[in-house]
């Protein structure tokens, strides 16, 4: 335990951070945390933020050292696609007990899962996960991984982020540490060349980065490693041998991205693949980078060649939804690199934004939107469901662009909305990716359904005044305004 709270400190005091840069010394030292909601697993502790950036590393079995619901919680809850091995998809736990814990069985069991995933499967490595119960009972991971690894013959990485030190943030830097501790590194490649770089905090959700690797293949340019998208254990071991880096989520992975430079001589640079001109100039950085680290400057040339080829393209495909969305107002619930870079991406193309989310956005990336915005009352910290609904139900937006968690607030206040988050449909990245998301926010804002269900319904009609039928105790008398009444016709009651 105090080897992991010695490495906690040493992520809290990330000097690569803008955010961190500009604490004083002491608060410097307690980092980005924060206390954790009581009862929130999925979405909010260390383990599930080490398990968003190993799992899609796609050939590696990934084993909890847990009770079954910790890997119930932590499972497929990012939208990451492979294009090979789907072993990745297979869930693998210790499934502890009250008795396993009493009777101290905890480090048997898990050594024991290890042989049979090795036996049954056959993986080049697997992930060892120890959450709250393993390590508050003390059970020794790293021993056990150690001690299996020299049995079996194959790498067994323990990642120590037990759910109970600190936010999901953090688990994200914790896997970080994990990689460059055990895996970066052991392996060297036989094929290494000028045109090789990472690329770090790219998850490939809905095979995203599909439609970017194209473009770099037709510069030839190599992707050694991206990590963790669509990842290979072997790739990531030989990640060292790169030339150049892009980080795509420093929130995520940025200490991972400062120790390869300080390691390895891994120059990177911060870049975004969405909207055109991001992903021009995340190219054109790329190439630059690979110039100064002793490629042939006349990538230079083929780089802006394919770029003008690809602008053009991308530019006449939306020409189409210009006229139709132009004017248009978007609400982003958002964070991260999608707080500005999708801000650029939109208003491309015409589109007014009208709020940004910053929650989990870096001081860059806030200067960024106040450059890109000119207005920083568009960007807020965290506003309320209370406040969105309210926002939304004014019509001060004509869709808002957010996670699953907050379309039904959208959806109540009948206003269309999109998924921009992890559990999206459909890839949004580069020139084509662009394109599509173009084409979903007009999909969603010209659905005929939105009017329908604007209309009032049938019982909130306001029908004309009747005047009051003649009050009277004879029979006839009131059979006889019944009578009238049934005559009347449609002409005589009020409109909708």
């Amino acid at each position: 335990m105090s080897l992991l709270r010695a490495k906690i400190q040493d992520v809290f005091n990330e000097p690569a951070c803008e955010k961190n840069r500009g604490k004083v010394a002491k608060a410097r030292k307690k980092g980005c945390s924060k206390p954790l909601t009581p009862g929130a697993a999925a979405g909010g502790c260390a383990f599930d933020g080490a398990k968003i950036v190993l799992q899609p590393i796609t050939d590696v079995a990934h084993l909890i050292h847990a009770p079954l619901a910790c890997e119930g919680n932590s499972w497929d809850n990012r939208g990451a696609a492979s294009s090979g091995p789907t072993l990745w998809r297979t869930s693998f736990t210790t499934d502890l007990t009250e008795l396993d814990v009493v009777m101290g069985q905890g480090e048997r069991k898990l050594f024991k899962a290890i042989r049979e995933i090795k036996e049954a499967y056959g993986p080049p490595a697997i992930f060892v996960y120890p959450t709250c119960v393993t390590a508050l009972i003390g059970d020794d991971i790293e021993a056990v991984c150690k001690r299996s690894a020299e049995k079996f013959g194959l790498p067994v990485v323990p990642v120590n982020a037990p759910g109970f030190v600190g936010s999901k943030n953090l688990g994200n830097k914790l896997a970080g540490e994990a990689l460059l501790e055990h895996v970066i590194g052991t392996v060297e490649p036989d094929d290494a060349g000028p045109y090789d770089i990472n690329i770090l905090g790219e998850f490939n959700l809905s095979g995203e980065f599909w439609l970017v690797k194209p473009l770099l293949d037709r510069l030839g340019i190599r992707v050694r490693a991206c990590i963790p998208g669509d990842a290979r254990y072997f790739d990531i071991a030989c990640a060292h041998r790169a030339r150049a880096a892009m980080m795509v989520c420093s929130t995520a992975l940025i200490n991972l991205a400062r120790k390869m430079e300080q390691r390895w001589d891994i120059p990177f640079f911060e870049g975004s693949f969405y909207g055109i001109t991001d992903t021009s100039e995340a190219l054109r950085q790329i190439s630059q980078l690979l110039v100064k680290k002793g490629a042939d400057p006349e990538i230079l040339g083929r780089t802006e060649a394919l770029i003008a080829e690809e602008e053009a393209i991308a530019w006449k495909k939306l020409a189409a939804y210009r006229p139709r969305l132009e004017g248009k107002r978007v609400l982003l619930n958002t964070g991260g690199v999608k707080s500005w870079s999708v801000v650029h991406a939109l208003m491309e193309i015409g589109i007014e934004i009208v709020g940004t989310s910053v929650k989990k956005s870096t001081v860059e990336d806030k200067e960024r939107i106040k450059q890109i915005l000119k207005d920083e009352n568009h960007m807020f910290e965290q506003m309320a469901p209370r406040e969105l609904y309210a926002m939304l139900s004014e019509h001060k937006a004509d869709i808002m662009l957010s996670g699953g968690r907050t379309q039904f607030i959208a959806l109540k206040a009948k206003t269309p909305w999109l998924d921009i988050n992890q559990e999206r449909q459909h890839p949004y990245a580069g020139y084509d990716g662009m394109v599509q998301l173009v084409r979903q926010i007009d999909l969603a804002i010209h659905n005929p359904i939105w009017r329908q269900v604007r209309e009032p319904a049938p019982w909130d009609c306001q029908p004309a005044v009747w005047e009051e039928l003649p009050s009277t105790k004879s029979e006839t008398a009131t059979l006889h305004a019944v009578q009238e009444f049934a005559g009347t016709t449609a002409d005589d009651f009020g409109e909708c």
